[in-house]
């Protein structure tokens, strides 16, 4: 089938029976973006430098990307490092890692998966990215629990088993050790910390040494009142050098209100100012370039966790202030004025939400993964969009939107292979422009691949996009769903990937 040309600004026709695979259409009942409150000013002290990412392993100063495949196999899973390059991402440079691998304590065990949450960050303060890596099913006998944090080293020659350690699992009895793991300087000091599931939830405080022990630790009661914890989003709402922290949450089939803990000089305290959000997964990023973070989430559809495989997909930004989340807000579908696409039952616009500037104009934009889009009659193929920052924040015009049925994307769109499912914004060649990371785990009959597009003057590019399967960086490829995981993306309950 012949692919299309992508054009901006229009909307994708894709509902199942409807459209041609490929095709473009424009919504004419499309609405404009919700939005309210007054845009903020831009303060006099932006410390972008600060807030700016760095996920280079191998110190060569381009930025690289951790994908996970918790799944493979019987589920013990593994780990891929694709390293940055002037080209972007190159897979001929690479590093695999499971438990089994030379150097990392424990084995390779069914059910461990390895992987299923990877928080990048250099934890011993030596100048190189490390990568905490995730194995909530891992059997351990003292303390008793499961699950488990292995803390792989950066080094010049990239990352490896070498010297890898074990984080210390606690005292107490603890089930899912890692879970909701990420990265973030939530005290200000300018050392990294990890927060996640540890004795309920805590942060701990870096450095790290590489026996495996940290400087300090706060407790963080998130499941006292009997709920779970969906995803913790890290970023510097307030704009004050230290990151905060918002915990998406639900009891039961409910979502609950999002908390929002403000970071600081005493480390992460309870704040306010979101009252009535309620939301599954999301990402922070400078949507309007005021010095401030601002949270993009996906909205719980009516608060009911049950209804996110059938919704068609709502993201909601709160903008941030000195203060934390503001009241200035806005609400995107694929029904938005500019949004390509049809807002069709189960298409989950949003399931997936990474931010980053891909045009190097100054503002962060934010890609949406939509991974059960129908892509013609081809069912939850999946797709991406991209929307646009500027001073007055995120906005529809211009929005971005594909799937591997356009023109000079590599491969072809195919039932269930759930392009989106993992989306990741990060500048790889170093150009001030970030690539977009997207993760299809449901290509090759569940192998799973990954696509790179090129960051440009006009958003998300296709010429010199590429893609990598297991095969192609060496690794154990048969039911791998290789790329469910990125590196410091926020979790993300996304029903139906793992079948």
């Amino acid at each position: 089938m012949r692919k299309r040309t992508l054009t901006t600004g229009t909307a994708l026709a894709v509902a199942l029976g409807t459209a041609v695979a490929g095709a473009l259409a424009l919504d004419a009942g499309a609405a404009e973006p919700s939005h309210t409150g007054a845009a903020a000013h831009k303060p006099d002290r932006v410390a972008d430098g600060k807030r700016k990412v760095k996920e280079d392993f191998n110190g060569d100063g381009f930025q690289d990307l951790a994908v996970g495949a918790p799944e493979n196999a019987e589920s013990t899973g593994y780990i891929t490092v694709v390293y940055g390059s002037e080209k972007g991402l190159d897979p001929s440079t690479r590093t695999v890692v499971d438990q089994n691998t030379p150097g990392v304590p424990g084995d390779a065990t069914d059910g461990d998966l390895f992987g299923g949450a990877l928080a990048a960050a250099d934890l011993d303060g030596d100048g190189l990215t490390d990568l905490a890596v995730a194995a909530e099913g891992d059997e351990r006998q003292s303390p008793a629990g499961s699950g488990s944090v292995t803390l792989l080293w950066g080094a010049k020659d990239g990352l490896s088993g070498k010297d890898a350690t074990l984080l210390d699992p606690g005292t107490k009895e603890t089930y899912g050790l890692g879970r909701n793991l990420t990265a973030g300087d939530f005290d200000g000091d300018g050392k990294q910390d990890l927060a996640m599931q540890r004795d309920d939830y805590g942060v701990l405080s870096g450095p790290f040494t590489r026996d495996g022990k940290f400087a300090d630790e706060q407790r963080l009661k998130l499941t006292a009142d009997g709920a779970d914890v969906m995803a913790l989003v890290p970023g510097d709402i307030t704009g004050d050098g230290a990151d905060d922290l918002v915990v998406m949450r639900a009891f039961e089939e409910a979502s609950r209100e999002a908390l929002f803990f403000k970071g600081g000089e005493d480390g992460l305290k309870p704040g306010s100012g979101l009252k009535g959000q309620e939301g599954a997964t999301g990402t922070i990023g400078d949507f309007d370039g005021d010095g401030y973070g601002d949270l993009a989430y996906r909205d719980v559809p009516e608060g009911i966790i049950e209804n996110l495989p059938f919704d068609s997909g709502t993201v909601r930004i709160v903008y941030g202030s000195k203060s934390g989340p503001s009241k200035r807000n806005a609400t995107f579908t694929q029904a938005t004025s500019g949004v390509p696409g049809a807002n069709e039952k189960n298409d989950q616009f949003g399931g997936t939400l990474s931010a980053g500037d891909v045009d190097g104009d100054g503002y962060d934009d934010l890609a949406a993964g939509v991974p059960f889009e129908a892509i013609g009659s081809k069912k939850e193929a999946g797709s991406f969009v991209v929307l646009d920052g500027s001073a007055k924040g995120l906005t529809g015009k211009g929005a971005q939107a594909m799937s591997q049925d356009f023109e000079g994307v590599p491969g072809d769109a195919a039932a269930g292979e759930l392009l989106g499912a993992a989306v990741r914004l990060n500048d790889h060649d170093k150009d001030g422009k970030a690539e977009l990371s997207v993760a299809a785990p449901g290509e090759g009959k569940g192998n799973g691949a990954v696509w790179s597009f090129p960051g440009g003057a006009d958003g998300v590019e296709t010429d010199g996009a590429r893609t990598f399967a297991p095969g192609d960086v060496g690794a154990p490829a048969k039911g791998a769903r290789f790329g469910k995981t990125f590196g410091n993306a926020a979790g993300a309950p996304l029903w139906g990937v793992d079948d």
